[in-house]
């Protein structure tokens, strides 16, 4: 039977590049989005609902808002438990005296079925429904987060963290070279649309996920291109780490060329880790890899990301936490390269997309000079929804309220959180309807909080939100 959900409609509409963002956003504050077989068969103005629906349940979500689910493309699954961490220093500290350790745990089977149902707890809660993973080394651990996630009806891409080389508190989590193509194969072949058997139909995916050079070495990277060769047409996708920490000398960049001799960081990935950045293998570059952070990026690195389709997770909150820097976002944008919205959690401290958003709406207007930009709400919007459906190729299915989408959609209760209320209710608007849709759009997203989340849909399915 169809429903008919009422509220005020924000969604960026058609497929746009992030700089017609605001050409492309759609606000109908008496809105209605009509939706049927899990698919969004309507969207408009409540008093021109098709009469085809006349008798569809109606769910009044007034005066709530109806926003597309969020997309996170870049949060990490065994660092549930260790948002906050404190290292003592950046990245490299931070992972050895904190995230390693924290990983390890999910060695036990228990913890890691814990750690899986919370993991999805907060996801529902802050409103994602679909998300790139970056999972355990534990294969159980793997199963127990697919199968839950398969169990709450959210969408996830997420393949085992993969070490073969690392500091000693990260034994518990470095395999033989052999054993990591071993069990991303198995990972692939157990779990990649496992709930559908159609990938095109499917919400669990499986990626390739090295965790960062600095965690594999030559001969890994030629194994997994030589992996990824094999299984890219089935649709298999890539995620890691690029260009997060430039501290001089010792940070990750710069430890990277020197421990592989080459020109870029991208390089590793390209196929290109031999000295020299010469060619090893093959590239696991293209449409369905994400890389995560990129603040560091030279030009020619985001030019061949663009070139291949790569996208970049945008983690702001993640950048401020371990002092990592600012990725440009002017200069980023320029390349061509898709850029959506991460939270990294825990390398950074918020679950919910919109607070990731809003630290980029900050961190943007805070570059220096001619560099500094006011984000476009639009801008902020895509980033957080189409951008992120773009960068798992899935921009067909979702990211947007188009006709013939699936129904992803997330509902907000202002009423829930006093002070957004306030906010949507009596902060300053302009008379041009057009100027005060964006101001409206933009106190929401900056004020958003999960106790506002009242309601979260996947394929036009109410998910339960778990524990408030």
């Amino acid at each position: 039977m169809a429903e008919v959900h009422l509220g005020h409609v924000f969604h960026i509409a058609g497929q746009p590049v992030v700089a017609d963002a605001s050409a492309a956003l759609v606000s109908i504050p008496d809105g209605a989005l009509v939706v049927a077989d899990g698919r969004i068969a309507y969207c408009g103005d409540r008093d021109a609902v098709p009469a085809e629906f006349a008798s569809a349940r109606i769910r009044d979500h007034r005066p709530g808002f109806l926003l597309p689910g969020f997309v996170d493309t870049h949060i990490h699954f065994p660092q549930t438990y260790a948002g906050d961490s404190y290292g003592g220093g950046q990245l490299l500290e931070w992972l050895e005296g904190c995230i390693f350790p924290a990983e390890a745990r999910l060695s036990d089977p228990d913890f890691a079925r814990r750690i899986a149902t919370e993991f999805c707890d907060r996801r529902i809660a802050a409103g994602t429904t679909a998300a790139m993973v970056f999972g355990s080394a534990f294969p159980h651990a793997q199963d127990a987060l697919f199968s839950e996630t398969r169990r709450r009806g959210l969408r996830i891409v997420s393949g085992r963290g993969i070490q073969t080389v690392g500091p000693a508190s990260a034994g518990a989590l470095i395999t033989s070279e052999a054993d990591a193509l071993r069990l991303t194969r198995q990972e692939i072949d157990t779990w990649h649309a496992a709930d559908t058997n159609d990938v095109a139909t499917a919400r669990l995916h499986v990626a390739i996920v090295p965790r960062f050079s600095l965690s594999v070495t030559a001969e890994t990277l030629k194994g997994l291109g030589e992996l990824y060769d094999s299984v890219r047409d089935r649709g298999v996708y890539v995620h890691t780490h690029l260009n997060e920490n430039n501290r001089p000398g010792t940070g990750e960049i710069d430890t990277v060329k020197r421990l592989f001799g080459v020109e870029s960081y991208l390089d590793t990935y390209d196929g290109k880790f031999l000295p020299g950045s010469s060619v090893g293998g093959s590239s696991l570059l293209g449409r369905r890899t994400i890389l995560a952070h990129c603040v560091h990026c030279s030009d020619a690195e985001l030019a061949r990301m663009a070139e291949t389709g790569t996208s970049i997770a945008h983690c702001p909150v993640s950048q401020l936490f371990l002092g990592s820097g600012t990725m440009p976002w002017r200069r980023t944008v320029a390349s061509g390269v898709n850029i959506a919205a991460g939270t990294d959690f825990g390398g950074g401290d918020e679950w919910l997309i919109p607070r990731v958003l809003a630290d980029a709406f900050k961190v943007h207007i805070s570059e220096p000079g001619c560099d500094s930009v006011s984000m476009h709400p639009a801008e902020m919007l895509f980033l957080g929804t189409l951008a992120g459906a773009r960068a798992l190729d899935m921009e067909d299915r979702f990211g947007n309220f188009d006709v013939g989408k699936e129904a992803d959609v997330v509902v907000v209760d202002p009423g829930r959180t006093p002070a957004l209320a306030s906010a949507v209710d009596y902060g300053v608007r302009s008379s041009d309807p057009a100027m005060a849709a964006q101001q409206t759009l933009f106190a929401l997203l900056m004020g958003l909080r999960e106790p506002a989340i009242s309601e979260v849909y996947v394929q036009g399915r109410r998910l339960d939100n778990g524990p408030r």
